[in-house]
């Protein structure tokens, strides 16, 4: 398994009907839950006074994630930069036998 940072930053335009931005952010919220249940979407945390999150992501490939982000609903609203991560050496979670 690979980790994955995400930051995403959603930019909804104002224009957009109300009723299919609200269906739009319904869809959104099942389908990122349903990964977080799964174990893929491992953490999500918001970014205080923006509609950003940083997310962590735990998936075989950067292939996978990227089907992943594609089926965002948000996702033609979104702009995303992805970071690939890897263990630090001094990480005392990795002498307690703790998966990353």
């Amino acid at each position: 398994m690979a980790l994955f940072l995400v930051r995403m930053d959603v930019a909804i335009p104002h224009d957009l009907d109300p009723a299919v931005a609200a269906e739009t952010i319904a869809r959104e919220k099942e389908y990122s839950q349903r990964l977080q249940r799964s174990g893929e979407w491992r953490d999500i945390w918001r970014i205080t006074g923006e509609y950003s999150n940083y997310s962590v992501f735990d998936v075989a490939d950067a292939d996978e994630l990227h089907d992943i982000l594609w089926n965002l609903p948000l996702f033609r609203y979104m702009t995303c930069t992805v970071t690939a991560l890897s263990r630090h050496p001094s990480d005392i979670s990795a002498d307690q036998g703790e998966q990353p």
